[in-house]
Formats: C-alpha cells, sequence, structure tokens
C-alpha cells in the first residue's frame, strides 16, 4: 500500500509495508511507474458486514422518507457500558438533556503508566446523519482502540439523527457537549486534560466534529481548549460529481444514491448539496481565515466515492492558512476504520496517536 502524507510545507510520497514499515523511495518517477494499480481486498467478513449493512439501509428507509429504526436494529449491534476494566479500558455513560437524547460514552485507559493528565478526544461517529451511536457495534470498539493505544480519554457523542431532525441539530448538539463539558469538567477522570482536547468523527461526524470546531474558534470556551482535528474520511459533498463519485457511484455504504438521500433529509428543506454544511470548501464556504482553527489531519481512503472531496478539503483549509496534514490509504474504502480486523484500521489509530503526540509536544 503507498501512503502519501501531506504536511502543511511538504509532500512526501511513502511506500508502507505492512506491518509498519517505512521505506523511502529514492526516484519518484522510477516508482511511479513500477506501481501496480491498487486493487481493493477485503477479507471476508468485511464483504459480508458491508453487503448486510448496506442492504438493510436501503430496506430501512420507507417511502415517505423515515426510517425504519426496528429494521435497523438487525445490523446495528449495541454494546453497555462496561464500568469494569476490559483490556485496558472502562466505560459509562453521561447524560446531557435526556430530552434529544444528547449523551455520551466516556472510555478512560485503566492501565496508564503514572499519574499525569492525559488528553480528551471527542468523538462524532459516522452514519451519514441518520444511523448508528457511540454504542454501536463498530464504534464502540473503534474509541476502546483509541482510548488504549493513544492513552486518551475518550468521549464518544451521541447525537440527534435525520430525518427526525433535520440540520443544524446535530451541529447543535456537538457545540452543546463541549459547553456541558466546559461547565462541568468534573463529570471526566480527574486526569482529562480539557487543555489538550481534540476534535475527533468519521464520515458525517468528520462533517460534524469540523462544523464544531468552526463554532467553538468563533464563540471560544473557559475550560476546554480544542488544539487538533482529526477528520477521518470527512462527508463533504457538492452538486457536482466528481470523478470519484463517478467512478464509485454503487460503493457499499455510500453509493450515490444513497448519499443524495441522506444530504436530501439532513440538509434545509430547498437547499441542494452546495449548502456550506456539506460544501464546506464551495463558493458559500465559512471564512476561517481571521479563526484560530484547529491544525487539522485528514484521512482519505482511494476506493472512496467522497475522496475528491476530502482533498479538496485539505487543499482549502491550507489555502485558509490553516495547519493541514494528508494521509491516503489507497487500497481502503470509506469507513474502513469501523472494521477492526483490517491491519489499517490499527495503523490509522497509529497515525492518530502520533498527530495528537506531535501536538501537544508543539504546545510546550
Amino acid at each position: 500500500m503507498i501512503t502519501k502524507h501531506h504536511d502543511y510545507k511538504t509532500t512526501l510520497i511513502i511506500p508502507l509495508y505492512l506491518p509498519f514499515r517505512f521505506h523511502k523511495e529514492p526516484n519518484q518517477t522510477t516508482m511511479t511507474s513500477q506501481i501496480p494499480k491498487p486493487k481493493l481486498s477485503l477479507p471476508l467478513r468485511t464483504r459480508v458486514a458491508l453487503f448486510f449493512s448496506s442492504a438493510v439501509t436501503d430496506f430501512s428507509r420507507r417511502s415517505d422518507g423515515s426510517v425504519n429504526r426496528g429494521l435497523m436494529k438487525l445490523v446495528d449491534y449495541k454494546s453497555r457500558p462496561k464500568t469494569k476494566s476490559v483490556k485496558g479500558v472502562s466505560t459509562k455513560d453521561v447524560t446531557v438533556d435526556a430530552s434529544r437524547d444528547l449523551w455520551f460514552r466516556i472510555f478512560t485507559p485503566t492501565a496508564s503508566s503514572g499519574d499525569g493528565v492525559v488528553p480528551v478526544v471527542i468523538y462524532f461517529h459516522g452514519g451519514g446523519f441518520a444511523f448508528h451511536s457511540p454504542d454501536s457495534y463498530g464504534y464502540d470498539p473503534l474509541c476502546r482502540g483509541f482510548c488504549r493505544q493513544i492513552n486518551a480519554i475518550v468521549v464518544s457523542v451521541n447525537y440527534r439523527r435525520t430525518p427526525e431532525h433535520r440540520f443544524p441539530s446535530q451541529y447543535d448538539d456537538g457545540e452543546d457537549v463541549l459547553k456541558f463539558l466546559d461547565e462541568n469538567p468534573a463529570v471526566l477522570p480527574e486526569k482529562a486534560d480539557l487543555s489538550k482536547c481534540f476534535l475527533a468523527g468519521d464520515s458525517a461526524g468528520g462533517n460534524l466534529a469540523h462544523h464544531v470546531a468552526v463554532r467553538v474558534a468563533k464563540s471560544g470556551l473557559r475550560e476546554v481548549r480544542v488544539v487538533g482535528l482529526v477528520s477521518i474520511q470527512p462527508w463533504f459533498g457538492g452538486e457536482e460529481r466528481t470523478a470519484a463519485e463517478v467512478k464509485f457511484k454503487g460503493a457499499r455504504l455510500v453509493s450515490t444514491s444513497r448519499t443524495d438521500w441522506l444530504w436530501r433529509v439532513f440538509l434545509p428543506e430547498g437547499s441542494d448539496r452546495d449548502h456550506w454544511a456539506a460544501n464546506v470548501s464551495g463558493a458559500n464556504s465559512e471564512d476561517l481565515t481571521g479563526l484560530d482553527f484547529p491544525d487539522t489531519l485528514v484521512f482519505v481512503g482511494g476506493f472512496d466515492p467522497l475522496q475528491d472531496w476530502q482533498r479538496r478539503y485539505y487543499e482549502w483549509l491550507r489555502k485558509s492558512g490553516k495547519k493541514a496534514q494528508l494521509i491516503e490509504y489507497p487500497t481502503m474504502i470509506h469507513a474502513f476504520c469501523i472494521f477492526p480486523e483490517l491491519p489499517e484500521t490499527s495503523q490509522l489509530i497509529s497515525q492518530v496517536k502520533d498527530f495528537i503526540a506531535n501536538r501537544i509536544s508543539d504546545l510546550k
């Protein structure tokens, strides 16, 4: 697998041979001619999960625009919080506002060495704003992995879903969780350092994390200081059909017809996909130049129909004068990080760990 790693000032192309061996290529021109075209090769377990998840998601969408939540339970298995340590991590749920089912799950590392403070990662799950939650089968183990490998407190947010709740409900919920933590820091373990807070999310959660970061940069908080943003295959879009969207229009989870429907039930009625919530780098985008926007790490998959929008996001951040890094996985699908059987998932967590460690080091 070839991982292209972009930072704010330079561009490096690094061949990667699992597990975690990096080799510097002496001749980029020669290298390019020798690299075989990436092929999609997934374990049977992953392919079966993708098939059933995509099929049930499609069948759950009713003709009146609603979602059959009962049917979705067939593929959206739930994990209970575990206050006792399991493989070095304990979890508990905290309610912010029961009237809108706003709550979060805290993942605490129990095997961390020393008595020092640890950073806080506030995570927003994916699912097109319509599906999943922090206790979903894919997201509980993912956040456990972040917690254990990074040695960080992870706060995984349950926000309102579409089509029952349209924009900007999800952004309001995300911002309100940060305000809640700012006003009630004692709900977190004592070792949680809210002055070293990172926002993170995949797919729709990456979209949500971006917009929450913008809101916080505008308003400011007292205890919570957002110093980094991890954007894992963020869900952005527009009216244009990009080359990747055309090429992978039938992709599992994020086919063109499925994402069009998801945007339609999320965006304000009468809006198109060039609305600033979707097309963050387009003509209607927010001006970030005067904001203290956090350093950002963006992940892209080579078999993700959304990859062109994600690269544009990265380029837009740089053009706005913000520090950004881009890591590409040419052989990966959309949302690959929720499949723990893929070695790339563990690798991604390690790269997030490095980003967080480097960012904290920069603050000293």
